[in-house]
């Protein structure tokens, strides 16, 4: 009897290193684990010098991972301009307003390479210029929609792609994705900023100007349009032509 008493206590009476265990149950164990691997991966991952870095929306720099203006040499800017086929840039032939914003204003059209004077060319009828970069996403499923809605305007509304001048000094990059992407539109590239400080665009973008056949600013649109139709309002709204 004596003896099974004896057995019984000793089974209940836990063990030095059952009560230690007892005080870290798994659940608590994994979690000191998780945190531990999660420090050596935060430690491993942070830049060199003691701070983070730095998050910035301006355009990627010709030394960093992405080369949007890297030297490229005439015979590929060639091969890209042929590869792009853009149209030349539009000229209406109608007399100019002294008044226009982008008189005097002469930049290199994107398709051609030649110069292009802005406020003579585009004369005496509305004016949309979308202002766009070759890094911008948004960009990029904007454009289309442009090219959708200058085919539909015609000759009623001149509608011109602007290379912002932030990854604009060699064309070889905005050709490119213009291929890349298939659009095909009359573009100018805006090498000293001329252009935008002219039709006060902002550093946003896309970016779109809408522009009176006095060659005057009706609006400036710092966002993204998500169709065609969405531009044709907009052109009704601020230009008064309906397409």
């Amino acid at each position: 009897m004596n003896d099974t008493t004896d057995t019984e206590t000793a089974g209940s009476e836990a063990s030095p290193s059952s009560r230690k265990d007892s005080r870290f149950p798994p659940a608590a164990r994994w979690t000191a684990v998780f945190v531990i691997v999660m420090i050596a991966l935060i430690v491993a991952i942070w830049p060199r010098g003691g701070e983070p870095a730095p998050m910035s929306s301006a355009p990627p720099s010709a030394s960093g991972t992405r080369p949007i203006d890297a030297p490229v040499d005439e015979a590929r800017v060639a091969e890209a301009r042929k590869a792009a086929a853009l149209p030349d840039c539009p000229v209406t032939g109608l007399p100019e307003s002294p008044d226009s914003v982008l008189a005097g204003v002469v930049e290199p059209c994107l398709g051609t390479g030649a110069p292009y004077d802005l406020g003579a060319a585009t004369a005496g009828r509305p004016l949309v210029i979308n202002v766009w970069a070759q890094w911008c996403g948004p960009c990029k499923t904007e454009l289309p929609y442009f090219e959708e809605f200058a085919a539909r305007a015609g000759d009623r509304v001149t509608v011109l792609a602007l290379h912002a001048k932030e990854g604009g000094s060699n064309p070889f990059f905005p050709l490119t994705l213009l291929t890349e992407i298939g659009v095909r539109l009359p573009s100018v590239l805006d090498l000293d900023g001329k252009v935008a400080a002219a039709i006060s665009a902002p550093r946003v973008f896309p970016s779109t100007v809408f522009l009176r056949p006095d060659g005057s600013v009706a609006e400036v649109y710092p966002g993204v349009f998500d169709s065609p139709e969405e531009i044709a309002d907009s052109v009704a709204e601020h230009l008064g032509v309906r397409i």
